[in-house]
């Protein structure tokens, strides 16, 4: 049995207590957390923008993202520099994380359906729950909670607020 076909990897980091997943296929690097610079005008979730070897990427504050109060930093914050898709063209972005785990290989079977209550996240936002051993890991799908159109609608909308 090929084992490669039902079995993924999943780059781990945490926000507060919760551990979250994303596939590690659409991670490009893992940085500490450096100079951001703040960006007028935009909603709480986007931290600012970083200057990454000559290339401006926004940095998405994960807590803000999903509606908690943004987040503090620690020693142990990092920013994840993954692949977002925006009209079939890859753009960088990165997540501000308090930490970051470790790669683990979860099987298919072992993904269970998104909860429909008890999680602080959007259920849309979620593309299961993947267990390791006795708990879960939020296994995240990021082409909806960092849809770069829906956030470029948030960031709109912050700008006509902020000019009435």
């Amino acid at each position: 049995m090929n084992t490669q076909a039902t079995t993924s990897q999943y780059l781990t980091f945490s926000l507060g207590e919760e551990v979250f997943g994303m596939d590690i296929r659409t991670v490009r690097e893992i940085i500490q957390v450096g100079p951001v610079t703040t960006v007028p005008l935009m909603p709480d979730f986007v931290r600012g923008v970083i200057n990454l070897r000559g290339a401006v990427v926004p940095v998405i504050d994960l807590h803000a993202r999903f509606g908690r109060p943004a987040a503090g930093l620690s020693k142990k914050s990092c920013i994840v520099i993954f692949d977002a898709m925006r009209q079939g063209e890859r753009v960088e972005l990165g997540l501000l994380v308090d930490a970051v785990s470790e790669v683990v290989d979860i099987p298919a079977a072992d993904i269970e359906p998104a909860p429909d209550f008890g999680s602080a996240v959007r259920r849309d936002f979620i593309q299961g729950m993947g267990r390791l051993g006795q708990r879960f890991v939020i296994v995240l799908e990021p082409d909806r909670a960092f849809d770069l159109d829906d956030m470029a609608v948030l960031c709109e909308r912050n700008q006509l607020a902020e000019a009435a």
